[in-house]
């Protein structure tokens, strides 16, 4: 068995593929709907903002503007794995259509071991290291927009996000056979 096969990466690690302002855009959405989220989600985040976050001129950065608070917010998703993983998993409770419709998307293609949508994530310690090399992005987005072709004005950026988040694996380690290349 190749050791890379149990290998989990921090929930953090998701960092080094996204763009800022797409995690800025994360963040402000769970920020922005936290009300929205269940009442345990809301105290955990809460709390960890009160730890984490330091917001001149508040007490509690829960009261602080949003703008400020989203900046402010960067820099613990970015460290801290179990914040990252919370606002991860808010994210996906907070787009129930989109989350969905991705799974709807990735059933009977090439991710073992799927999860149930509304599995908690962030409950399983990080992210698989294994990647399916047909599985590309570009396929990804492909098999979505044939699926829900009413939906071209969905953004990429959620697609593969909410891909990732569903699927619980970085493409980092890829295997498989590569897709033939047309002549």
């Amino acid at each position: 068995m190749d050791q890379t096969e149990n290998r989990l990466f921090p929930w953090n690690a998701i960092n080094d593929y996204m763009l800022p302002e797409f995690r800025a855009k994360v963040i402000g959405t769970v920020l922005r709907g936290i009300n929205e989220l269940a009442p345990e989600k809301r105290t955990a985040i809460n709390a960890l903002l009160r730890r984490l976050l330091n917001v001149p001129g508040f007490r509690n950065p829960a009261g602080a503007p949003l703008g400020v608070r989203v900046r402010g917010a960067v820099s613990p998703f970015e460290r801290y794995s179990d914040f990252c993983a919370l606002i991860l998993q808010s994210w996906c409770d907070l787009n129930p259509v989109l989350r969905d419709e991705v799974y709807k998307a990735l059933e009977g293609r090439s991710f073992e071991n799927l999860l149930p949508p509304t599995e908690d994530r962030s409950l399983l310690g990080g992210f698989q290291t294994t990647w399916p090399k047909a599985e590309t992005y570009e396929a990804l987005d492909e098999a979505y927009f044939s699926a829900f072709p009413d939906k071209k004005d969905t953004s990429t950026d959620d697609i593969r996000l909410m891909a990732v988040w569903l699927v619980n694996r970085l493409p980092y380690d890829l295997f498989g056979e590569d897709e033939p290349e047309a002549d």
